[in-house]
């Protein structure tokens, strides 16, 4: 139970720093034509898909929200001790890691690889119980 929560927190940190951004920067993009820069050091979710078309990044922006979104539900419930959380969870992350390299992140790689392996020993050392939820 302690390493699906503590993967959950990953989570909900990893979605608040990449995830909610989406919103603002896909704003920025259609209103100047070009990506935020972040700290004067470089453009936000430059990478291979920055030369799309405006909408079609922004697009791409708004798919990356809606997955980083059912990566928190998940995460949720992993934190209740469901293992659908879990394997939701892990079944998410292939998915993620599309947006990873479209995008050119490069620390939500250590975050994917920390909550991959959480889920996958909480998922091993999952005991039953009656209603389906993990032993604490």
């Amino acid at each position: 139970m302690q390493k699906a929560r503590v993967a959950a927190v990953l989570t909900w940190i990893y979605a608040a720093a990449f995830g909610i951004p989406a919103i603002p920067v896909g704003i920025y993009l259609l209103q100047n034509g070009y990506l935020p820069m972040f700290m004067d050091l470089f453009p936000m979710y430059a990478g291979p898909w920055d030369g799309l078309q405006r909408w079609t990044f922004v697009s791409l922006l708004m798919v990356f929200l809606a997955v980083v979104l059912a990566a928190s539900w998940a995460a949720w419930l992993a934190w209740r001790g469901r293992k659908s959380g879990l394997v939701l969870g892990l079944a998410l992350l292939p998915a993620e890691a599309v947006f990873w390299l479209g995008f050119d992140l490069p620390f939500p790689w250590l975050f994917g690889v920390a909550r991959g392996l959480l889920y996958a020993f909480a998922l091993m050392s999952l005991r039953k119980r009656p209603e389906g939820r993990l032993a604490r």
